[in-house]
């Protein structure tokens, strides 16, 4: 599990907490003996409760591009982890905190999880890794969370398909283990490709993302995993 904290009541991202969770997440995404990664906060008042706004304040806008950029660098690096990414969501998941949500592969949230994208109201757009909820979401939908700043409750993220699972705030561990037991069953190799596949798909056409995924399957049978759970397989039914 890799958890934020030392960030404030509402876990808020800095600079410099942004480098911490970075360092943190590329050190945990070169150990091969992990699995799945569990991104969680501290305390339960927020996810994330957004960007720091007391450090952007005095922002010039060289200042602002480097500061989005370090948290570009934290979602791409989110996505391109080499296993799942799981987010752990209670409370308030606002901007900033969104986007991170968003860059993880799956997430499960608290009945008391809120979801809201109040940049505009900031004066300054939601940028970077806003640009998945649309295909999240839905147009439309994303269209008027970053356009009207306002928030929704879990029970509609989960309706939206923003969240996989949603738990009662006590139950929300069990939840995360509920999801995270069919993804430790498969095997490493191919959870790895899959997931690479994923995220290729999103920036190939159609044909090119069918056609790009044909070496990837022929490539899965080098690693002897398909045959080991196809005999694993044709053993139980045997049996």
């Amino acid at each position: 599990m890799l958890c934020i904290r030392n960030a404030g009541p509402l876990n808020i991202l800095g600079t410099e907490v942004v480098s911490d969770v970075l360092a943190a997440l590329n050190a945990i995404s070169s150990n091969e003996a992990v699995r799945v990664v569990v991104l969680s906060t501290s305390g339960s008042k927020a996810f994330i409760g957004g960007a720091d706004i007391k450090e952007m304040v005095d922002f010039d806008a060289q200042e602002g591009r480097r500061f989005i950029s370090s948290l570009r660098d934290l979602c791409i690096a989110l996505r391109q982890c080499r296993v799942p990414v799981v987010a752990r969501v209670q409370g308030w998941c606002l901007g900033g905190g969104l986007e991170v949500a968003a860059a993880c592969d799956i997430r499960v949230a608290a009945g008391n999880a809120r979801f809201a994208m109040p940049e505009v109201r900031m004066g300054i757009p939601s940028v970077i890794h806003a640009a998945l909820l649309p295909a999240l979401i839905g147009s439309g939908r994303a269209r008027w969370l970053m356009l009207s700043a306002e928030a929704i409750d879990a029970q509609t993220a989960l309706a939206w398909g923003l969240v996989t699972d949603l738990a009662d705030d006590a139950e929300l561990d069990q939840a995360v283990e509920r999801v995270l037991e069919p993804l430790l069953q498969i095997q490493p190799g191919v959870m790895v490709a899959q997931k690479c596949l994923l995220n290729d798909w999103e920036g190939y056409a159609l044909g090119d993302a069918i056609d790009s995924s044909i070496p990837c399957f022929g490539d899965a049978f080098d690693t002897g995993e398909p045959s080991r759970s196809m005999r694993e397989f044709i053993s139980r039914r045997r049996g």
